[in-house]
């Protein structure tokens, strides 16, 4: 074999037949075909599994045995292999502590930088911070009330592993008999710290305990100079007992909340540094060291936010949704049948001269306020008992502090999801959403905080770094240049595949899959690797075609670094550009599996066997539609400004189908998702959960009956979720077994056959197929349960036989293969005939939801929408509906979205596929950048009007795909598809 080549022999996976194929290497490799022909079983489950197999082997036994053996992939050999790295569109980031700064290490070299060079400043008066002494500290120290006992510790070990050992001997053989190790004190004289040396530690010297008074200034001032030297320049000063207006040189630090050193909320713990000190305002500034500027550290984390950005509070339109309502039945979240709140109420009502039957917008606002926030007097509350009526005078509380009271003090589950139905996330007050504390916020480089710099987009944030030397001092340029480095390299991989509208600060649960791959992409480039298989699951996805350009141009740069890429992908300009097409097929499910084609874009174009090369020579098209519906009425957001939207007023044809364009970043999701259906729900439905985008109004929904989003969210998060059940198949399904004569005979009812509950699924497994393996510090591994071999059921129920097939053997059909076995069931043919519809025909009807693409959940959606009756009127929202699906599939779903709305529904689509949007009724094009400069919109109308607008990017690809529009496209010097004889 020849080295030049990765060689695959006698690859079985899935339905890979017996599958011989060889890809080049040091080159770019694009894997296609129909949704389902084999494309990810050859690319990830075949040559990326042997790989990262291989690469566990060649591990020592002690490091297998924490990594678990994997199996090998149904391959007779496979030759030619390198590292293999896999960049799919696996979005693990749920935390919401991560951010695009952390997942691309961005910020962690922003906080060197900060660190290193960063000029602090104090958070209340803006001026410098400078040195301070230890007389000053003394001093500050003599500002507690006289008699005030307080502890003078030197902080020698700061968040370090280690045990320590020989720096409790030595501070013993100092004079030293007490310490706080964690916050717990020992006495070194009879205790000896046992501690884990694999475990951060922090250790306080106790130098002294004093009294504050005149008479031990001497004292306290040797201890002070002393826990200097001892900690290098750094003091702790303990006040255990502090008042709650207690302060120390202006500050108040207490050891409270989740992130904090100590349980103790009584103490007041202040540190002292002699360099840093505002001696204008008293305020003393810790060290500033790289975890200052960590949100996830509590050295760094806002304390009110704890690092999060934002806070849960009960909302006041929650808790008083309809305003005409009467004051007795206005508050949702108080029951006026409950006597605890009639009192109150009947009260408060009295109290101002008002009947509790009294609208509530009637009544004058420092009275509405009174009820929702509490009384500044005393109001007269009365209750009855068996012994008399019972009177007391109080302040009333307010509906709003009550529920807030009553959310942090409740043991109860109940009550705590009870009050949070009424609760909002809202922006920190105290940091405004910068997640950082106060001290850390003040610390400049070249004039600009952190927090301004996260929030910038990377575009942004690239220019300013440019030349940022030039700003800097000799001694600063010095100490930051190989850090500036590194950031400008991060910042402008991240631009070479698109993704210069992110902001910096923005959670890493919000992106997208294809965003999330792109990042991963340019951490690898970053890595400047050679000689390294890399494997990309369809890494155009959410791409427009003017930021695809820009990624081929990233892949093939990764290429020239001597590295071989193999991508599964459907787009048309990827394949033109690769080195080596395989297209896989020549169907999906049974009917694929094999190469169907294998050489250059010209070589798969000329095979006449396959549907790929049909639609890149032109023999197939997806054709642009005769006429574009009419419209009479539209449904119109106003005033449009969340986020980077610049006040837009937009019209949607109802009844008609439109696309949404535009750049990535451009506002397409928060205009859908945030202002559309969010607002539409909170108004239609009364969906008080959603917080709707920033907007005026939503004009028009006179015309529209519901709404229904169907975006790419999972359709479940266990694998007890499949397509068969959420689409009701599976009841069906159980039906026919059950009324099969040996179900009968041994009394089997219909529920028998639900791997959900207790009697017919395998116990030892739970009915999932599945056993979890806990691999401590990776990720969990799911295998094959040992007792019914992934089948869900127990043998008794396995009995049980339909034509021949038990229900786990249904359960392992294709859709194809389903609706070919119940042809004769009318109910069930239709709803597999649904999901054919939209190109599932491959899929499995037990395949565990966790596995399925975000384009193929929203699909399976779809197609249990198109089963439901509908009288019309609907308002359809999808979100690249195209994601995943070759052009052949494509064109089904496009006939599918056609069906949709000429039963009278609304159909509006997210989306960058051309050969969709050519075929919608009308275009909203925004734009025209993404982030901060997008946000407007460039373009509507007519696919053909907006291929006529010179300023629009998605206009001008557009042209290619339109015959009817005289005007050269990026691509024109490709023949145009013929204009339709029909």
């Amino acid at each position: 074999m020849s080295e030049e080549y990765i060689e695959v022999r006698g690859a079985e996976e899935h339905n890979l037949t017996d599958l011989d194929v060889e890809l080049p290497r040091e080159s770019l490799n694009v894997v296609t075909g129909l949704s389902g022909s084999g494309k990810s079983s050859l690319a990830f489950e075949t040559i990326y599994a042997e790989g990262q197999r291989r690469y566990i082997e060649s591990l020592s036994a002690y490091a297998r045995n924490f990594l678990g053996q994997m199996d090998k992939p149904q391959v007779e050999s496979v030759e030619g292999l390198s590292p293999a790295i896999s960049i799919d569109q696996k979005n693990a980031a749920n935390n919401p502590r991560s951010t695009v700064g952390t997942v691309t290490e961005l910020h962690d070299y922003l906080r060197l930088l900060y660190a290193r060079v960063g000029t602090p400043h104090c958070p209340e008066c803006g001026r410098e911070v400078g040195e301070q002494s230890a007389q000053q500290m003394v001093r500050r120290i003599f500002d507690l009330p006289a008699g005030t006992k307080a502890k003078l510790l030197a902080p020698v070990v700061r968040d370090q592993k280690g045990a320590f050992e020989d720096l409790f001997e030595d501070l013993v053989n100092e004079g030293y008999s007490r310490v706080a190790v964690d916050g717990e004190s020992y006495d070194l004289a009879y205790d000896d710290p046992d501690l884990d040396e694999n475990y951060d530690h922090t250790v306080d010297v106790v130098v002294d305990r004093v009294t504050v008074t005149e008479d031990a200034r001497s004292r306290i001032t040797d201890s002070v100079e002393t826990a200097l030297d001892e900690a290098d320049g750094v003091l702790k000063v303990v006040v255990p007992d502090a008042g709650p207006d207690t302060e120390l040189g202006g500050a108040t630090a207490r050891s409270t909340g989740d992130l904090a050193d100590d349980a103790a909320d009584d103490r007041l713990v202040v540190e002292f540094s002699d360099a840093l000190a505002c001696t204008h305002c008293g305020i003393d500034i810790s060290e500033i060291e790289t975890r200052s500027f960590s949100f996830n550290s509590p050295h760094g984390a806002c304390p009110e936010c704890e690092g999060i950005g934002n806070t849960k509070e009960v909302s006041e339109d929650l808790v008083v949704v309809d305003t005409s309502k009467p004051i007795k039945d206005v508050f949702e979240a108080w029951s006026y049948q409950r006597s605890y709140y009639r009192t109150r109420l009947d009260a408060v009502a009295a109290h101002f001269g008002v009947s509790v039957d009294t609208p509530f917008d009637e009544l004058d606002d420092a009275v509405q306020q009174a009820f929702l926030y509490g009384t500044s007097d005393e109001v007269v509350f009365e209750r009855s008992t068996k012994n008399g009526t019972r009177r007391k005078e109080k302040r009333f509380e307010g509906v709003i502090p009550n529920l807030e009271r009553r959310y942090v003090e409740t043991d109860s589950e109940s009550t705590r999801d009870h009050i949070e139905t009424y609760m909002s996330v809202t922006t920190c007050p105290a940091c405004d959403g910068t997640r950082l504390k106060p001290s850390s916020r003040a610390v400049l480089v070249d004039g600009t905080p952190i927090t301004d710099v996260n929030r910038m987009s990377i575009g942004d944030a690239l220019a300013q770094f440019e030349g940022m030397e030039a700003e800097l001092d000799a001694r600063d340029t010095k100490i930051a240049a190989e850090i500036l480095k590194e950031i400008r390299a991060r910042l402008g991989f991240m631009t070479e595949v698109g993704l210069e509208y992110l902001t910096l600060d923005r959670e890493a649960s919000t992106l997208s899959g294809g965003e999330s791959q792109r990042i991963r992409l340019a951490t690898q480039i970053g890595s400047g690797l050679v000689g390294v298989l890399y494997v990309l699951d369809e890494p155009s996805i959410g791409l427009h075609q003017r930021d695809n350009d820009r990624l081929l141009n990233t892949l093939e740069e990764l290429r020239d670094l001597g590295n071989t890429l193999i991508v599964v992908e459907h787009d048309e300009e990827t394949m033109r550009r690769a080195d080596t097409v395989i297209d896989m097929g020549p169907g999906p499910g049974r009917h694929g599996g094999e190469v169907v084609a294998n050489g250059s874009v010209a070589d798969v174009m000329a095979a006449t066997d396959s549907i790929t090369g049909d639609y890149l020579a032109g023999r197939e098209q997806i054709p642009v539609p005769d006429e574009r519906r009419d419209y009479d009425d539209t449904l119109t957001v106003t005033g449009a400004r969340q986020h980077n939207l610049r006040n837009l007023d937009v019209d949607l044809p109802i009844g008609a189908f439109t696309a949404i364009t535009g750049v990535s970043g451009s506002g397409k999701s928060t205009l859908m998702h945030d202002i559309l259906y969010k607002g539409l729900a909170r108004e239609m439905n009364d969906n008080t959960s959603v917080d709707p985008g920033d907007h005026d109004a939503i004009e028009g929904t006179e015309h529209v009956e519901t709404v229904r989003l169907i975006d790419q969210s999972p359709i479940g998060r266990t694998p007890r979720s499949n397509p068969a059940t959420y689409t009701g198949i599976f009841d069906y399904i159980r039906e026919k077994f059950a009324q099969t004569k040996l179900a009968t005979q041994r009394g089997y009812k219909k529920g028998r056959f639900s791997f959900n509950v207790k009697g017919g699924r395998c116990e030892a497994c739970g009915g999932q197929g599945t056993q979890k393996i806990d691999m401590n510090f990776l990720s969990d591994v799911h295998v094959p349960c040992e007792e019914c071999g992934g089948d869900r059921y127990n043998d008794e129920t396995l009995d049980v036989t339909f034509k021949g097939k038990t229900i786990a053997d249904v359960l392992d059909m294709s859709v194809e293969e389903a609706h070919d076995f119940f042809e004769a069931d009318s109910r069930l043919g239709r709803r597999l005939q649904l999901l054919e519809d939209v190109g599932l025909d491959y899929m499995r009807l037990g395949q565990p939801s966790t596995t399925l693409s975000g384009g193929e959940a929203q699909r399976v959606k779809l197609a249990e929408e198109l089963g439901k009756q509908s009288s019309g009127d609907t308002l359809y929202l999808l979100d690249e509906p195209t994601t995943g699906l070759h052009s052949h599939d494509e064109r089904k779903l496009i006939e599918v979205l056609q069906r949709l709305t000429d039963r009278g529904n609304t159909v509006v689509v997210i989306e960058h596929e051309l050969d969709l949007v050519k075929n919608a009724d009308h275009v909203v094009d925004l734009g025209p950048e993404g982030g901060a400069a997008g946000g407007d919109v460039v373009a509507t109308g007519t696919p053909e009007a907006v291929a006529r607008t010179d300023d629009s990017h998605t206009g001008r690809y557009l042209r290619d795909k339109l015959p009817a529009v005289d005007r050269e496209g990026p691509r024109s010097g490709r023949e145009k598809p013929a204009l339709s004889d029909d």
